[in-house]
């Protein structure tokens, strides 16, 4: 898994931020994949980023991955 958080997201320690609650939702949840696959992590530009927020996104792209076989 990679993670690519531009300045546009902030100072360093928002971009750290958001690229540690990346780390921890894709460490929890990487097990709903049936194989493995490459994945490169690139987050909108929003005002607040939450754990809950990151979490709901990945497991609708984990269920398409899964769902579909070709992602």
């Amino acid at each position: 898994m990679g993670v690519a958080v531009s300045k546009k997201h902030g100072k360093a320690v928002t971009r750290n931020r958001i690229k540690r609650l990346l780390r921890a939702v894709f460490s929890e949840n990487c097990g709903l994949l049936d194989k493995p696959y490459a994945c490169i992590l690139i987050p909108k530009i929003k005002e607040e980023y939450t754990y809950k927020s990151f979490e709901r996104s990945l497991k609708i792209l984990f269920k398409k991955i899964s769902e579909s076989g070709k992602i």
